[in-house]
């Protein structure tokens, strides 16, 4: 008898005691999904569904892949989404930090493609601190049935991507990769978009450069030079993933085309931005050589205000030795002609100085 009692009681336990996934969903972070959708032949499948459940409705279709968006998500979310994807431990830890070179790497059936993000900043007027570009970066994790876009940083939102490519069901309709070339070209889209922003601030840097009413300070060009070191650390690294992934043949061939058109566009930004490069450089030079000339110009003046002074201190140094016999001591107009001669002396150097070039 008294065994049913404790039965009834370790039942009881069982059900009041939480259980252990639950903890875990707590240190997840849901708010990073930004977006999740399935999509068969091309077309967006209605209604809002979770990640696992739309893992399970794209391998019961053909033809059918699922595109999970993320901003920002933390380790345990990316844990998660690993295990119902099959994703490797390492590619979602690699997913879940920030600040990654860009790179294409396969793994089994899943090839990871990173990719810097830009934005250019709004400023009124060039500083010190002024942040010109502001860079991220985005995951793009393409496997056979699923693609899973993984953003950091405020730079690159991907939702005109969706927006877009869902107009484009033909497109679409080619599987993951055709929305791995729509983020890669969306980001060299960026590229060129902030360089010809960048352009502007150049073209106005330049014309100050030279400008004698108010000269750019060095500190403001070497704030636009490191601005710009971390844009072609974004721009350039990409041109060999870009290349490996044509070399590779894992993309289907339909998206050949596509990829080899964004080669030449991604070869238009690393040349504008090297151009950038050597452009800076010359009115960092040309400033550095303007303030040489300017302190020399000032080194002049002030050589020469010190010879005019030397002659007058020379005048008044003979006059004030004190010495008995000396020409003119006794002379009714001695001081005035010392000051004369003083006078005249220092108008005729400041006239030779003048005509010199040194005042």
């Amino acid at each position: 008898m008294p065994l049913i009692p404790r039965t009834f009681g370790r039942l009881i336990e069982g059900l009041n005691r939480p259980r252990h996934a639950i903890p875990q969903a707590r240190r997840s972070n849901p708010d990073a999904v930004v977006d999740c959708a399935v999509y068969h032949n091309g077309i967006r499948r209605p209604g809002p569904v979770h990640y696992a459940d739309a893992a399970r409705r794209a391998h019961r279709q053909r033809d059918a892949f699922v595109w999970l968006g993320l901003h920002e998500p933390d380790e345990a979310t990316m844990a998660a989404i690993a295990r119902v994807f099959g994703l490797h431990e390492l590619t979602a830890e690699q997913a879940a930090n920030a600040g990654h070179r860009p790179a294409a790497e396969t793994l089994g059936d899943v090839t990871r493609l990173v990719l810097r993000t830009a934005r250019y900043v709004e400023h009124q007027e060039l500083t010190a601190t002024s942040e010109v570009v502001d860079t991220g970066d985005v995951t793009v994790l393409i496997g056979p049935r699923f693609v899973i876009t993984v953003r950091h940083g405020a730079a690159g939102a991907l939702k005109p991507v969706r927006e877009e490519l869902e107009q484009r069901p033909a497109l679409l309709a080619q599987g993951p990769w055709a929305v791995a070339y729509a983020v890669c070209s969306r980001m060299v889209d960026l590229y060129l978009d902030v360089a010809g922003h960048v352009e502007h601030d150049l073209e106005a840097l330049e014309e100050v450069a030279f400008s004698a009413s108010k000269p750019p300070d060095i500190a403001h060009i070497y704030q636009l030079k490191r601005e710009m070191v971390e844009f072609k650390r974004a721009v350039i690294p990409l041109q060999e993933p870009l290349q490996r992934l044509l070399d590779r043949g894992v993309v289907p061939e339909g998206l050949q085309p596509y990829l080899v058109d964004l080669r030449g566009r991604l070869a238009r930004a690393v040349d504008r931005v090297a151009g950038f490069d050597d452009l800076l450089n010359s009115i960092l030079q040309a400033r550095l050589a303007q303030v040489s000339v300017d302190q020399n110009n000032d080194m002049r003046k002030i050589a020469s205000w010190a010879a005019i002074a030397a002659v007058q201190t020379a005048i008044a140094g003979v006059y004030g030795m004190n010495f008995e016999f000396m020409p003119e001591l006794g002379w009714r107009y001695g001081y005035l002609g010392a000051v004369l001669l003083m006078a005249t002396a220092a108008v005729l150097l400041h006239r030779r100085l003048k005509k010199a070039g040194w005042l």
